[in-house]
Parts: structure tokens; C-alpha cells; sequence
């Protein structure tokens, strides 16, 4: 028998510098075992015994709580059906500082002259401190954070391979710290650290208004480096009053409008000691202060210490409570791309095609003389001549009278545009760290030869998410519409899940939503989701109000100015949704506990709105309230169900402030408070279980006393309305039928077309599988005149568009390209086309349902999902009337087989086949 493999703990593979000190264990049981009936865990000296359980998820350590610093080596051994494992491989963690007084460090920040501090953008600032280390080094650990973006480098070599740290945060709260093992650079004599600190998120442009300052007016970097020698002594190197810092190539950088690096200004060996500098050149061996800089400086030597142009610096004691590390993996590069064309539009400009839509920035070699000014300006579309167009992404000032206001200023900046000025040094190239870009193509603009498409390559940057899933069939188009879904998430998975990584990249709550448990099919988003839950909860009012944005990036002033308070439905219910989305993926309880303070606040608050606020309108006809309306949230402001077909207008915000939403919210409502009901049933909170069931029935009776007119029909008579009702559950059993037909009929009358936004887009193909009318959900699937997803495909698209005219048929781009929230019907082709069901009363696919339904012309699919406890794969074939079935069920997960006939089997961890026959329509 083999041992258990892939151990985790909590949720990420030996990680380092976490600050759990009892963190979760989990394994994958040994291929050939079905059912594990023992566990027995040793760590460092600790043994758990044999523990008498089949949990081999999320299992909490029971050892000595760590301490700061410590690795702890851990291995697991299981009893099974098939009898004793061998002792697994071993798997590890070690702890980062978990206490404030473990940091020797404090914060230092540039004394910035006041002319720079209220300029937009700002140059990035470089930290250094020289020390001596006396003997051999055995082991270090660096550990590090800062208002703002931050890179750190020891004697001459970038550290690690993480990017835009210590990330997107609720920095007032909450703040990451990234941990570092540097045994490797360092040596005995001098050594020398220093950081590359930008504006980030911290200070720089965020939101689609571009404001500035959101959370402090200065940067600052937080280091500590402990050195372990051989002779046993620990030395404790940290930010402080004998810190340097200067300027250098790096003259602006700012997330949203992009770098601007002066190569000739570069300080080669900033970060090496005096004389050591080797003139290495490319990512992650260069002593650079531009990524690209490379060589010596102008006169030849290197510039260690004592160069002038260094400066003292201001030491701030920041609070160091809220330092922690990351549940989810960082941001890294991920990819790169060769560009599949470079053609020259004009004579001034090239334009280079990278095929696909991205998030994060281009490679370019071949910079030109010295002093060449190069402009790159980055988009997702091209204009009719064949030239980098941003119609799409900028706002039209004289369109959006919401904007003309001194506080959206920002909005006239350039968007998304890079310059370099070249040295002339040999080998130099550019790349920026310190911004990201979502687009495709770039424009060149000051570039004295051609470019060469060897010498571009297109850079993918995001969260470094494991695969978790994938899925193909016969259609091609299909498996566009799946790869132009997954490159959207990717795209928009930086840290925090955002809406485009183009004018906005904020984490919209209702985008989150929307897609967690698509995204959970494809990745796994178990620690991500965790990490941007905290910050929701971090940033929830007092009065349980959940912000549009989580990290928040519009603030309360502009949000008052235009016209749209926080504490909309289906945005706000991200924070019961989310964790429950994560719960049921990945069988994640702590989440449930974790979160429900955060939960029950939403609930309570829009509770609250319900019963003590009506809407206008209804005051007008009703003035006396009826009974049901103390369940009837119809105030506030609401975005809806949120671009559905042709309903943009350039005034919308004020159009959806005065508009009645009652229907959307007192939906939700009931939906959060009914989620409510079942996650105190699984915490063990009986009495509150009974409240929310309460609740959930109140707001039903409400909504169909309100919405559900004499003749059978609901109010507002839309596609949207008829999906929500169904999907949540508002109508009574009897009427199901009837509603599920009146939602074809306006699929008819539309023309076969979807007339669905953002809320009701997920659950439409589901919704009508479930009714019955499954051959209906696969023709809007096959629609290919707009509104469609293949209207998106046959147009070109590899990522989802945010308006189902994003591109119109004479090519005109139209808000962004890149929104993953349209892109939630892929989750139909895993749960029903693929067949791969998760149970709501079996989270984690401990135990789970296979029910492939073919249709629209789909003859074969192959559908995979890596669980928790192992690989499921689902494979069928359409041969005449012949269906041929393999599925693979992983150890410790039993699945309930449904074929298309309706034949209900069971499958053991293991493989089978299955064959019926097939009628059309079954």
C-alpha cells in the first residue's frame, strides 16, 4: 500500500511565515484505498497517536502552538480499508512573527518633499542599510511589508519570485506580511538589503475614479532580517533610524497609470556592497532599480554605499497589530507570450498583438540609442486603422455629468501607458514591476527600428492559483466560450478578485458573488476567498452595511457625490454567499464560524431596511403599509440585475437611485436569511437557526404577496425575475411549472435570446435544465446572434466582455472586455453538461453526483475537477443512440451516477464505465 500525498496546510503547500499557530492539516488518502477509518499525525517530536476518524480535510493540529520562526516538520500515516499506510513524504510549515514585539524592525518612510507628496503619480523611493555578518550564515529569513508595492533585493539579487506584495488589503486593519528564506545571499563580511517601495494601492490611483491617498500620503517599508550562523548567534537586522533612501529609474510608478522608468538614471549596485556589483542582467538576478537596467553605471563603476544622492529617513511607528500573513498563494508571474503579430499602423507607432487578453505588462528588448524615449500604451482593442484604441476604458467627460467634479480630476491622466528612455548599455531591457495592464495590444511609440516579435513578450501576472479543473467537448466554439471564461478570471485575479484590470480593478462585491463558485471549478480559491473575506468584514460599517468594493476604493464622499450609497443587494450578500460557496467547495467550517459575525450583520441590516423604510412609489399608492411589508425591502440604493441587453444609458447611477429594486432585494434578502438557517444548523446555533428560518419565511410570504400578480405572473415580467424566483426557491411548488414556462415564453419572444444581467445570468441555464427544458437552456447556450455568449466567441473575444455588446458588428469596442461575472455559465457545462455535482449536504465532494445531460449537438465531453480529496473526471461519448460513460471517483469520496436515461447507480472511489442508450431530449 502507498502513502498519503499532496499535504497541505490550510489550503496552501509548506508554507512559510504563517501566523496560524495551530494551523490545518490535510492529505489525500493512498491510490488503490476507499474509505480512510484512522489518521495518526507526527510533527517534530509530537505524535497524535491513532485518532479514530475518516477526516482527512482541513484537520487542526493538536501540537505545541509554534512559535515565531519555528519550522515544524510534519508527516501522516492512515489506516483504510485496504489496512496501514506507509508514513507519507514529509511536508512542512514554519511560522512567521506572530507577536508585534517579535519585530526589532520599525517603520521608515521618505522624507518627501511636500511638492512630490501631492503629485500624481510619484517616483518609487529606494530603501538600503549595509551590516557585517562575522561568520558562515546557517539560516535567514527576511521578513517584510509596506504602505504600497515593494520589492526587496540582498547584495545585488532580487529576493523571491512574488510580485505587486505584500498585496491588496484593508490596509487599516489588515496588513500582509511576505517571508522570505535568503540563506543563500547572504556572506560573511559586508552584506547589503534594500527595498523598491511604490505607491501601490496604498497611496496610488485605485478605482475607476482614479483617487489618490486612500489610505495614507506616504509610503513606508517594514523589514526584518534574522540571521541564524553556524555558531549558533542570531542577529536581527531591521528597518530603522540607520536606513538610506534615494530615487533612481524608476521617476513614476503608479498601478493604474502606468511607469515611467529613465534607465540612464538607474544606480546599478545600489544593493550590493561597495565594489561587488557583477553586472548581471534579468529578472531575478539583476541589481537594478528599474527591471531591465543592467551593466554599471555611466562612468563605469558600481555604486555601492556611500554614493551620494542617498538621504536619511523618517522612522514612524505604525500599528503593527494588524500585520499577518496570506492565506491565499501570492502574485506572480505566470505566463508569458510571444506576440502572434507586430504591424505599424502608422509611421510613428507599432502595434504589437499578443492574441489574447491579460493581465500584467510586456518584456521589450531592443530599446534604442541611448536616450530613446519609448511610449507604450496599452489596450483591448484596436480602432478601424488598426491602432491601440482605449474608447472603451476612458470615460466620455461630456457623457457623465456625475464626473464633472474637481475630485475625479484624476480621470483626465493617461490610462495604462509605460515610458522607458533607454541608457544605451548593452543587454538592457524594460520591464515594470511596480504596475499591472489588462489588454492585448500595445503601441510602440518612439522606436527607432522594428520591433521583432522575439523581442516583446507578453507577461501574465496574477495570484498563483492551483488548477483545479478543466473541461472540453466536441464543440470548438464551446471550448472557446470555457478558455475566454478562465483567461477572464485569470485576469482578474490579482490579489483580490476585480472586475476588469483595465479603468476599475476593484474587488465589486456582486462580481465575487457572482463567479466564487464557477471559479471554484477551475481553481482553487479557498484561501483567496478567505483572505478578501476578511477585508469585507474588515470594512463592514458598524450597522452591518457592506461596502460596494471589498477592498474599498471609491470612498464614502465620492460615493455620496455620485449618487450611489453602499449597501446594495446582491453585492452586499457577498458576505453570506461567499463563505458558503467556500464551505461547500472545500468543506471549510472555520470559514462558516469565521465569517458569521460579518453574516448575521448584513442579514440584520437589510432586515432593518425592510421594516423600517419604504419606497417612494409605494408610499404614494399605498399609504397605509400593508402587513407583509415589514418584510419588504424596496430603499436604498441598488445596482440590480445590472447591464442587462441594451439598458445602458450614460446617466444610470441617477436612473437606478430613484428606481424601485424591491423585487431584486427582498429576494436576496430571503436567500441570505434562508443560507443564514442552514450554516447555524451546521455551527450548532440552534436558536438562531429557527430566527433566520423565520426570517426566510417572512420575506417568501412578502415576496409573493408583492410580486406575484393575480394572473400568475410575477412583477417586474422579465427573464431575471421568473430566474431568481426558481432559483431561490420564491414561488410555491405548485406554480413552478408555470413560471418556468412563462420564462421560455420571454426567452421566445426575445428570440431565443437570454435578457439576463449580471445577478441572473449564473442561475438561467440551471434554472431551465431543472424546469425541464433543458433543450431550451442549450439553444440560448448556441445563440450566436447578440445577446450571446457566442456572439462574444465569433467576434473574437478571449476574455468575457462586461456589456453583451462589447464589440459591435462594425468592430466598435464598449466597456470593458475583460469581466469575468458573464462568464459563470461555464459552471452549466461542469455540473451538467460534464455532469460534476457538488451537495450541498456533502461540501468538499466527499460525496457527490455525476448527471451528464447532453444536448445542443454535443456528442463527447470531458470534464475534471481536482476535489479536496482527489482527481474527479467525468468522460462521455454520443455514438447514435449509444452513451458511453467513464467516471473516476477519488479515494475517500463516493459519488450517486445518474445517466442520461435516468438510471440511478453508485460509484466507489476508483473507475467504472457505464453504457445506455440514448434518446434525444432524455
Amino acid at each position: 500500500m502507498t502513502a498519503p500525498h499532496s499535504l497541505r496546510v490550510e489550503h496552501l503547500p509548506d508554507p512559510l511565515g504563517i501566523t496560524v499557530r495551530q494551523p490545518r492539516l490535510s492529505w489525500q488518502l493512498p491510490a488503490g484505498s476507499r474509505r480512510q477509518v484512522a489518521y495518526r499525525i507526527r510533527a517534530d517530536g509530537w505524535d497524535s497517536g491513532r485518532v479514530e476518524s475518516d477526516q482527512s480535510v482541513l484537520v487542526r493540529y493538536g501540537g505545541p502552538p509554534a512559535r515565531s520562526g519555528r519550522r515544524v516538520e510534519w508527516q501522516v500515516q492512515v489506516w483504510t480499508d485496504a489496512g496501514r499506510s506507509d508514513w507519507s513524504a514529509p511536508g512542512w510549515w514554519e511560522a512567521g512573527l506572530l507577536e508585534a514585539g517579535d519585530w526589532t524592525a520599525r517603520f521608515i518612510e521618505p522624507d518627501e518633499a511636500e511638492d512630490v507628496r501631492d503629485r500624481t503619480p510619484r517616483p518609487a523611493y529606494l530603501f538600503r542599510h549595509s551590516f557585517t555578518l562575522a561568520g558562515e550564515v546557517k539560516k535567514a529569513r527576511l521578513y517584510a511589508t509596506a504602505h504600497g508595492v515593494y520589492e526587496c533585493h540582498i547584495n545585488g539579487r532580487r529576493v523571491g519570485d512574488m510580485e505587486l506584495t505584500p498585496g491588496f488589503t484593508s490596509y487599516g486593519s489588515i496588513l500582509q506580511v511576505q517571508a522570505f528564506d535568503v540563506t543563500g545571499l547572504l556572506e560573511p563580511g559586508e552584506n547589503v538589503v534594500g527595498a523598491i517601495v511604490s505607491d501601490g494601492w496604498f497611496r496610488g490611483q485605485v478605482s475607476g475614479f482614479r483617487l489618490t491617498n486612500l489610505y495614507g500620503d506616504s509610503v513606508a517599508l517594514l523589514a526584518q532580517l534574522d540571521v541564524t550562523q553556524d555558531n549558533g548567534s542570531v542577529t536581527s537586522i531591521g528597518t530603522g533610524p540607520d536606513w538610506e533612501v534615494g530615487t533612481g529609474a524608476i521617476t513614476e510608478a503608479d498601478l493604474y497609470q502606468g511607469q515611467r522608468i529613465d534607465l540612464r538614471h538607474a544606480r546599478p549596485g545600489w544593493s550590493a556592497p561597495s565594489g561587488a556589483f557583477t553586472g548581471a542582467i534579468g529578472p531575478g538576478a539583476t541589481d537594478t532599480d528599474a527591471a531591465g537596467a543592467g551593466g554599471t553605471d555611466t562612468d563605469g563603476t558600481a555604486t555601492g554605499g556611500g554614493d551620494h544622492g542617498w538621504a536619511g529617513v523618517r522612522v514612524r511607528d505604525h500599528d503593527l497589530s494588524r500585520l499577518t500573513s496570506s492565506p491565499a498563494p501570492p502574485v506572480r508571474r505566470v505566463e508569458e507570450l510571444r506576440p502572434i503579430a507586430v504591424t505599424q499602423p502608422r509611421p510613428d507607432r507599432q502595434v504589437i498583438d499578443l492574441g489574447r487578453n491579460i493581465n500584467g505588462w510586456i518584456r521589450l528588448e531592443s530599446l534604442g540609442p541611448a536616450g530613446t524615449e519609448l511610449t507604450l500604451t496599452h489596450g483591448e482593442a484596436l480602432d478601424p486603422d488598426g491602432d491601440v484604441t482605449q474608447a472603451n476604458l476612458v470615460p466620455d467627460p461630456e457623457a457623465n455629468q456625475d464626473l464633472q467634479d474637481p475630485e475625479f480630476a484624476n480621470l483626465a491622466l493617461p490610462l495604462q501607458v509605460d515610458s522607458v528612455v533607454s541608457s544605451g548599455r548593452p543587454g538592457e531591457f524594460f520591464e515594470p514591476r511596480h504596475t499591472t495592464h489588462g489588454f492585448r495590444y500595445v503601441r510602440v511609440e518612439g522606436h527607432p527600428g522594428t520591433i521583432e516579435p522575439d523581442q516583446a513578450t507578453g507577461v501574465v501576472v496574477h495570484t498563483a492559483l492551483r488548477p483545479t479543473g478543466s473541461f472540453t467537448c466536441s464543440d470548438e466554439r464551446i471550448n472557446a466560450l470555457h478558455d475566454a471564461a478562465m483567461w477572464s478570471f485569470r485576469g482578474n485575479a490579482c490579489d483580490i478578485p476585480t472586475d476588469c484590470p483595465t479603468r476599475e480593478r476593484a474587488g465589486w462585491t456582486g462580481d465575487w458573488q457572482i463567479f466564487a463558485p464557477t471559479a471554484a471549478f477551475l481553481y482553487d480559491v479557498a484561501g483567496f476567498s478567505t483572505k478578501w473575506l476578511r477585508d469585507l468584514a474588515a470594512e463592514q460599517q458598524s450597522d452591518g452595511l457592506v461596502l460596494h468594493c471589498v477592498p474599498e476604493t471609491m470612498s464614502m464622499r465620492a460615493l455620496k457625490k455620485i449618487g450611489a450609497p453602499p449597501g446594495s443587494s446582491g453585492w452586499g450578500d457577498a458576505a453570506v454567499i461567499v463563505p458558503w460557496e467556500t464551505y461547500r467547495a472545500y468543506a471549510d467550517v472555520d470559514v462558516l464560524a469565521e465569517q458569521w459575525p460579518s453574516m448575521t450583520a448584513w442579514v440584520e441590516y437589510a432586515a432593518r431596511a425592510a421594516r423600517e423604510h419604504r419606497h417612494p412609489d409605494r408610499v404614494a399608492a399605498r399609504p397605509e403599509p400593508a402587513v407583509h411589508e415589514e418584510f419588504l425591502w424596496d430603499s436604498g440604493y441598488h445596482w440590480g440585475e445590472w447591464l442587462e441587453p441594451d439598458v445602458w444609458e450614460p446617466n444610470i447611477i441617477s436612473t437606478l437611485a430613484v428606481a424601485d429594486h424591491g423585487a431584486v432585494a427582498t429576494a436576496y434578502l430571503h436567500y441570505s436569511a434562508s443560507l443564514l438557517a442552514r450554516i447555524a444548523g451546521i455551527l450548532g446555533r440552534d436558536d438562531d437557526a429557527v430566527r433566520y428560518r423565520n426570517l426566510a419565511a417572512a420575506t417568501r410570504a412578502a415576496w409573493q404577496t408583492e410580486f406575484i400578480r393575480g394572473d400568475g405572473t410575477l412583477a417586474p415580467d422579465t427573464q431575471a425575475t421568473y430566474v431568481r424566483a426558481l432559483a431561490f426557491g420564491l414561488v410555491p411548488d405548485e406554480s413552478r411549472p408555470q413560471m418556468a414556462q412563462r420564462l421560455v415564453e420571454l426567452i421566445r419572444k426575445a428570440g431565443t435570446h437570454l435578457g439576463t444581467g449580471f445577478l441572473a445570468t449564473p442561475y438561467l441555464l440551471p434554472v431551465l435544465a431543472d424546469a425541464g427544458h433543458l433543450d431550451i437552456a442549450y439553444e440560448v447556450l448556441f445563440q450566436d446572434t447578440p445577446p450571446s455568449w457566442l456572439t462574444m466567441v465569433d467576434r473574437g473575444a478571449t476574455t468575457i466582455w462586461e456589456d453583451w455588446n462589447g464589440v459591435s458588428e462594425n468592430g466598435i469596442p464598449y466597456l470593458s472586455l475583460n469581466h469575468y461575472s458573464k462568464g459563470a455559465v461555464v459552471s452549466f457545462l461542469h455540473r451538467y453538461t460534464g455532469g460534476i455535482q457538488l451537495l450541498d449536504d456533502h461540501p468538499g465532494y466527499r460525496h457527490f453526483r455525476i448527471a451528464p445531460r447532453p444536448g445542443g449537438g454535443i456528442t463527447s465531453a470531458c470534464v475534471t475537477h481536482q476535489s479536496p480529496y482527489g482527481s474527479i473526471k467525468v468522460s462521455w461519448r454520443l455514438d447514435g443512440e449509444r452513451f458511453q460513460m467513464e467516471v473516476s471517483v477519488p479515494p475517500g469520496a463516493t459519488a450517486d451516477v445518474r445517466l442520461p436515461t435516468g438510471s440511478d447507480l453508485q460509484a466507489a472511489p476508483g473507475t467504472s464505465y457505464y453504457e445506455c442508450r440514448h434518446e434525444a431530449g432524455a
